[in-house]
């Protein structure tokens, strides 16, 4: 059985998507001792080493807010359904281009004896009380599925999964309003979770990665300290300036923040 990694990587005006896949792809043979692919749909600087290199155009292109941005931004992100048939593996760890790998905990997964996981949950590394609202989803808070760490292996299970989003993703439409979706922006993570739904026949049960996802709020500044080590510095609810250092895989939601940390590390 082959293993390996899959990162899609499709860059717009603020936000250099393959260099984070370039700098998580050192990271990820550091402590995984993974292949990794990239999916993108540019050229691929010569000192960007990727195992594979696979060009993917997206057909759709959505905008959305980062609050550490400030404005819109143009957002290739909708091809995600395509990970089944565009991984070259066998047993395929996707993860999102901000997704810090900064140990070997993701081995764990691998060793999960199911044919699909992801993670169920979220959490705030600082925990701030609000982000627990990110868990839910629509009209009826329908519980959240994260695309942004998921692991499959080829088979019958996994193969329906995504092809039950892709479903989702081009009838976005209809599932927007079937459940209540305020955003009109198409998410993975919205499409992941219907399509968990659908498949374990909407009893709320399929099995996830049994810990939560660390994340990082765009709201904390994120810097780095030293390789694998990282401070987050954010307001408490009374406004007072605190910081917490993370040794620890985490998802960067704050791109800008990411980014300065890729074009300068430690």
């Amino acid at each position: 059985m082959t293993t390996g990694v899959l990162i899609f990587a499709y860059n717009n005006e603020h936000i250099d998507y393959l260099a984070m896949a370039a700098w998580s792809a050192k990271n990820i043979r550091r402590h995984l001792n993974l292949p990794v692919a990239v999916v993108t749909n540019c050229a691929v600087p010569k000192d960007y080493r990727f195992e594979q290199v696979i060009i993917a155009k997206t057909d759709s292109v959505y905008s959305r807010k980062f609050e550490d941005i400030e404005e819109s931004v143009t957002w290739y992100n909708a091809n995600r359904v395509d990970a089944y048939s565009l991984s070259p593996w066998s047993q395929t760890l996707v993860l999102d281009a901000d997704y810090v790998v900064a140990s070997s905990e993701l081995k764990k997964v691998l060793e999960i004896k199911k044919n699909f996981v992801a993670h169920n949950a979220a959490y705030d590394v600082t925990n701030q009380p609000n982000f627990g609202e990110h868990n839910y989803f629509g009209r009826n808070r329908m519980p959240m599925w994260w695309a942004t760490v998921m692991m499959f292996r080829r088979s019958r299970e996994a193969e329906m999964i995504f092809k039950c989003m892709a479903m989702i993703k081009e009838n976005w439409v209809h599932y927007r309003g079937l459940y209540g979706v305020s955003q009109r922006t198409y998410r993975n993570d919205y499409a992941l979770s219907i399509a968990l739904g659908i498949v374990d026949g909407h009893t709320q049960s399929y099995p996830g990665i049994p810990w939560n996802l660390a994340s990082v709020a765009h709201s904390h500044k994120l810097s780095q300290l030293e390789a694998d080590k990282y401070r987050v510095e954010f307001l408490t609810q009374d406004n007072k300036s605190r910081y917490i250092t993370l040794d620890q895989d985490f998802h960067a939601m704050g791109k800008s923040h990411l980014g300065a940390i890729v074009d300068n590390p430690c």
